[in-house]
């Protein structure tokens, strides 16, 4: 008779009381071991490169315990630490007066310094894409299909006893005769907008969460805003419609290390001559309040102060942005001026054209005094 078996007999079957009662536990099998000859090895961990790292990484501003011993980069001073600014990626600090161009109001948000906000400038820039760029319109021969100013002789009004001072018209300019040097022109500027992050356009640009173009009336200018006469606005389209067909005015965008870009006459301009018109997005001066940008120019100044209007070529505009504004409270500074900036009605809306103020020299930086009416804006610090 064969011998019972036991329930310890088996290792897979285990007797266990529950409540009194007696069920069955079956264990989990088990892998037999390997020799050790035989485990599989983990696989090797990758660890990226510090530059790796460092290319993804966001900036993070490490708070000191101390900043006085900061002193600005550019003329090693620590005096005035209220004016120095420090850049949130080298943490050098620099005083405001000390950058170029000057920074005027507290940067709001990340600020860099000169030395970490350098972009790469566009090196080639090819006559189809200055075209595709600059939206120029092909025409059969160069001035053609341009409207021509009204020049016709006019008949002269009898005298009479009050005299009346003449008034000087605005002359179109004068495009570089050399095809070769106009595609240099228009590529210095290509350039300078692309390195700036900004697109091309040549006239005011109204969005829906900005000002609406109802609100740009000549009517609404506090104290009234002078009219421009029709000979004028047919110089002023003249001048557009030739740079539409690649007739740009003869001015070079270059680049300084210690101003930024800059505007310079590439041939002689006479007095009158006009230069460009400023452009850009149009919004109320009320949401630019606290705009760094250091290009903002008034439109129109209205009665009602939350009216008044900007223009504001941070994401859009023309070489005018480019133009130096001069130091207005030294005579030396106002020496150097050559433009100057007027706003005018056109058709019924403002507008703000640069015009020379006298003859201008091949080579000679462009100047103008930069929102001049405004007496409280700090050109002091301009060059």
């Amino acid at each position: 008779m064969a011998p019972s078996s036991s329930p310890s007999s088996s290792p897979a079957k285990k007797l266990a009381a529950v409540n009194g009662f007696i069920t069955k536990r079956t264990e989990a099998p088990r892998l037999p071991s390997l020799p050790s000859s035989r485990s599989p090895s983990p696989p090797p961990k990758k660890y990226r490169s510090m530059a790796e790292i460092m290319a993804v990484a966001k900036y993070a501003v490490v708070p000191r315990e101390d900043y006085s011993d900061v002193r600005c980069h550019s003329c090693g001073s620590g005096e005035r630490d209220d004016e120095i600014l420090l850049c949130d990626k080298c943490d050098r600090g620099y005083h405001m007066t000390c950058l170029r161009p000057v920074v005027v109001r507290i940067p709001i948000g990340q600020w860099l310094c000169p030395s970490c906000s350098v972009q790469k400038p566009v090196k080639n820039f090819s006559q189809k894409k200055i075209i595709d760029f600059f939206g120029i319109r092909k025409c059969s021969a160069s001035g053609k299909d341009a409207p021509q100013p009204d020049t016709k002789r006019r008949r002269r009004r009898p005298a009479s006893l009050v005299l009346q001072k003449k008034r000087r018209r605005l002359v179109p300019y004068t495009p570089t005769d050399d095809h070769g040097r106009r595609l240099a022109q228009m590529r210095s500027l290509a350039t300078a907008l692309t390195a700036l992050g900004m697109e091309f356009c040549d006239d005011l640009i109204y969005h829906s969460d900005m000002a609406p173009r109802s609100a740009n009336q000549g009517i609404f200018e506090k104290g009234g805003m002078q009219v421009l006469c029709k000979e004028d606005i047919e110089t002023v389209e003249y001048c557009r419609e030739m740079a539409r067909h690649g007739e740009c005015p003869p001015l070079m965008v270059v680049h300084d290390p210690h101003e930024g870009y800059t505007v310079h006459a590439d041939g002689p301009i006479k007095d009158m001559t006009f230069i460009a018109e400023y452009v850009g997005d149009v919004d109320y001066i009320k949401n630019r309040e606290h705009d760094d940008c250091d290009s903002l120019m008034t439109l129109l100044s209205a009665t009602d102060p939350s009216k008044s209007l900007v223009i504001c070529p941070d994401k859009r505009g023309n070489i005018g942005r480019f133009i130096s504004g001069i130091n207005n409270h030294t005579v030396d500074g106002r020496k150097r001026e050559n433009l100057k900036c007027v706003r005018y009605s056109v058709n019924g809306e403002a507008r703000v054209l640069l015009v020379a103020t006298r003859d201008i020299a091949a080579g000679e930086r462009l100047y103008y005094d930069y929102n001049g009416s405004e007496h409280e804006y700090p050109t002091q610090h301009f060059v």
